[in-house]
């Protein structure tokens, strides 16, 4: 048997979906390894730099050696390390110090594991939110367009499904619209809500930095501060154990499980849209509905955005039950679980925004479809202002109300038993007693006049709170999206 290539290898070992199949090369690139172990080498070059500003002997020629090689990492020659020494932040020193021979002695200098782990975990955490905004601020826009679009077009509206009083294509798109944009407010909280672990030492005290500053309250806090700031952040979180609070993971998960909410409820109703063949999701020249039905054009992007929403709800139970069982200072069973649900949350809110960017970009309505459903419904909705317009007329309401309910009667019979069309207004025409109305019957039945301030709600809605909500992102609103698969 001949022996695999690298490609072939690759091909027989299991790789995440999120990764090979969905995920943009940005946010894969976010929790790579190459972005943690470079961050990590990063924040040993912080460390040094606010040491040495503060007087701990440590020179020129080890920062310059450093900073040389944040990015000169031999991954081979880590997992050597990992494999003999079992411990990934030791094996990193090492393999830092191997190519920093002069700085080796100063390296990871009264830092803890966490300090890399954590404040990198942070970082990338940061780094995730600042890749996702954007994405979600660019659906909220093209669906903004869409509902401006639309904003006067009536539409049946549906409670428990079943059909109800009219609403506008654009209004109801404004109800999905508000949640995304209760979403973006969410994800721009839990970011800037975000803060450094610092440095805390080994349980959080700081005894090691007060050891090395030889008792200087002043010089530690000062030490905490501008390595937060090389980090870019503004705040640290003030007390820890060896970690930061894990109820902050439960924060960031709860708001991209929120998400996923959104997302999901916008799918279900373009899924149950385009049964009832009214609104489309874009469908491609050669793509292939179903394998044994050629007819079919099956709902697919919506069904993905649904199908990995559903994944990304359920993530959020880890956080909450990894902070829960975090024993005093801290317990290491939150490690591997937090490897995976980060990342994976990340990831699959990635892949949902830009599905639904797709979608959002390639919307088609049907006008007509949706104009005969109308007028199957309608009539019987247009049943109170006949009734008032024959009291204006000089009818008694009881009267009308009566002879009203024995044609709706007779029509719902034609359409339900016999299969036919709703023959409402046929019958109220052909009724000598209508004779005084007959005239007006057009203008009560314009689908227009049943749709209240539905347009007018989508241009205030649109004009105070949407638009102004995505001036921040502005400058990365432009170019559609095409999907790789």
């Amino acid at each position: 048997m001949a022996t695999p290539g690298a490609e072939e290898d690759a091909l027989a070992r299991y790789r995440s979906p999120l990764v090979s199949r969905y995920a943009s090369a940005e946010m894969a690139f976010n929790f790579s390894e190459r972005k943690k172990f470079g961050t990590w080498r990063r924040l040993w070059l912080y460390l040094a730099q606010a040491e040495k500003s503060l007087g701990l002997p440590i020179t020129d020629e080890q920062i310059q050696e450093m900073e040389a090689n944040l990015d000169n990492i031999d991954f081979k020659m880590a997992a050597e390390e990992e494999k003999k020494l079992r411990h990934d932040v030791m094996a990193h020193v090492h393999t830092f110090a191997h190519c920093c021979p002069k700085a080796a002695a100063i390296i990871h200098l009264g830092a803890t594991s966490c300090y890399v782990g954590d404040n990198t975990d942070l970082i990338v955490l940061r780094d995730g939110f600042n890749l996702l905004l954007p994405k979600l601020a660019r659906v909220i826009s093209r669906l903004s367009d869409f509902a401006e679009k639309y904003a006067d077009l009536p539409t049946l509206g549906f409670t428990h499904y079943q059909p109800a009083q009219l609403t506008t294509v654009g209004k109801r798109c404004c109800l999905w619209i508000q949640d995304l944009c209760m979403d973006l407010q969410n994800l721009e909280r839990a970011r800037d809500d975000l803060r450094f672990r610092g440095v805390k030492g080994t349980t959080g005290t700081q005894a090691s930095f007060l050891q090395l500053f030889e008792g200087d309250h002043s010089k530690v806090e000062e030490l905490d501060r501008l390595v937060t700031a090389k980090a870019g952040f503004k705040r640290a979180y003030m007390v820890t154990g060896q970690t930061y609070s894990r109820k902050v993971d439960i924060e960031v998960l709860s708001v991209l499980a929120s998400l996923g909410a959104s997302v999901h409820k916008i799918c279900t109703d373009i899924r149950l849209l385009a049964n009832l063949k009214e609104i489309e999701e874009p469908f491609e020249k050669d793509q292939i509905g179903s394998s044994a039905m050629p007819y079919k054009r099956n709902p697919m992007r919506s069904e993905r955005c649904c199908s990995l929403a559903r994944h990304l709800m359920c993530l959020v139970l880890d956080p909450l039950q990894t902070a829960s069982v975090q024993w005093f200072e801290r317990t290491l069973d939150d490690s591997a679980n937090r490897r995976v649900c980060l990342a994976e949350a990340f990831l699959t809110a990635d892949i949902i925004l830009s599905t639904l960017q797709n979608i959002s970009e390639g919307l088609v309505v049907y006008p007509k479809v949706i104009e005969r459903r109308i007028q199957q419904e309608l009539p019987f909705m247009a049943t109170e202002n006949i009734i008032m317009a024959m009291v204006k007329a000089g009818g008694n309401r009881q009267d009308c109300h009566e002879k009203i309910r024995v044609l709706s009667q007779q029509a719902a019979a034609v359409v339900k038993q016999e299969g036919g069309d709703n023959d409402f207004i046929a019958r109220v025409c052909a009724d000598p007693y209508f004779s005084p109305i007959h005239k007006q019957l057009e203008s009560l039945l314009n689908p227009s006049s049943f749709t209240g301030r539905a347009p007018q709600q989508v241009a205030k809605f649109l004009k105070e709170e949407v638009r102004p909500a995505l001036i921040p992102y502005q400058s990365k609103m432009g170019g559609k999206i095409e999907l790789a698969l």
